[in-house]
């Protein structure tokens, strides 16, 4: 049955109702592939003005919008916004991501973490999500977003970015009570910033568990998959209509396990088929992606191809079209353009 519902396209399919067509939106909307956005990088070099000074991010967030009218529009912000409201100190460097100084390595580090209170840390939260949810209005859902508990752990204990992340599994594997601590007390941030984000208007929320693809499967099953759980536990129990995704890079061997963490849509990436991952995920679990990044190089053919690959192995009405990752800086932004009009032409009949 097809919905008939007033509200935004993409959040009805997230909360498993079927619509004429999937909806589509793009990770990484507001990025470097958009002319509009690096000349606003230019006037404001720092990525933590760019996200923190509410009339820019909101024209960050919009540019996208604007030119492809994707079905989400998502908070232009990082995973690591929040942590100086615990008293983490940090900044995100041009090109090198999160820089964390110091380090979290000891358990008076983890004692003194404060309680976070966004709207004293993070108010211009508030005035984003009420601006881009005015601005947009019903035409679109709005998507806000947090960093899930070890991914910001790997952050907060690494410093920066890794290949190995050594500096946070000897942690795990060495000092496991330790670890878990600051996991603990991470959920508990994040699912506060969560709530506070759809208190401000976000409507669908996306857990970024971004390193929890490094973690062995046994491993994630202790760091990881607990704390996602927690997380959205505490988000449902205050808003129980919000739709809840997750994500994690490099899922192949994790999805069933993803599963298991509570979400309503689980994002795949474009090293599972999508077939697959739908045999595995079984037919009632909603599903986003996969589609390679790499994809928006090639022809108008090709990316025609792809999405109607894609579309056709997730099966209609349960699924959200999107990449399996973010979108590559160097993106010709007419493919970008092309993908969301064939997106929005395809019909149930060409979808199954």
């Amino acid at each position: 049955m097809i919905s008939s519902s007033s509200d935004p396209l993409l959040l009805r399919v997230a909360r498993g109702e079927v619509a004429h067509r999937p909806p589509v939106w793009l990770m990484r909307q507001a990025g470097r592939y958009m002319k509009a956005y690096r000349d606003l990088r230019d006037k404001y070099p720092s990525f933590r003005e760019r996200s923190e000074i509410p009339e820019v991010a909101i024209e960050i967030s919009l540019q996208p919008w604007k030119v492809f009218q994707p079905d989400g529009v998502i908070l232009f912000s990082d995973i690591v916004t929040p942590l100086p409201g615990l008293g983490i100190d940090m900044d995100i460097a041009e090109g090198k991501g999160p820089l964390i100084d110091p380090p979290i390595r000891t358990k008076e580090q983890v004692d003194n973490l404060k309680i976070l209170e966004p709207e004293e840390s993070l108010p211009f939260i508030r005035t984003i999500l009420q601006s881009l949810s005015q601005e947009i209005s019903n035409k679109s859902t709005l998507l806000g977003f947090v960093g899930a508990p070890w991914t910001l752990a790997a952050y907060a204990v690494e410093g920066k970015g890794s290949k190995t992340y050594s500096v946070i599994k000897n942690m795990a594997f060495s000092d496991p009570n330790l670890l878990h601590q600051l996991l603990s007390k991470l959920a508990d941030a994040i699912s506060t910033y969560a709530c506070y984000q759809v208190d401000c208007g976000a409507q669908v929320l996306q857990l970024f568990d971004s390193w929890a693809g490094q973690l062995s499967p046994q491993d994630y099953d202790t760091f990881a998959l607990p704390y996602q759980q927690k997380v959205f536990q505490q988000v449902r129990q205050k808003h129980p209509d919000t739709p809840l995704i997750l994500l994690v890079s490099s899922s192949a061997g994790l999805l069933e396990r993803m599963a298991q963490s509570g979400a309503d849509i689980i994002t795949i990436d474009w090293s599972v088929d999508m077939a697959d991952a739908r045999i595995r995920l079984g037919q009632d679990m909603k599903l986003q992606g996969n589609l390679d990044p790499g994809v928006l190089f090639a022809s108008k053919k090709f990316i025609r191809d792809r999405i109607y690959d894609t579309v056709h192995k997730a099966g209609f009405g349960k699924h959200i079209l999107n990449l399996g990752h973010g979108v590559f800086p160097n993106t010709p932004e007419e493919n970008v353009e092309f993908f969301f009009e064939t997106a929005k032409q395809l019909t149930m009949v060409e979808a199954v």
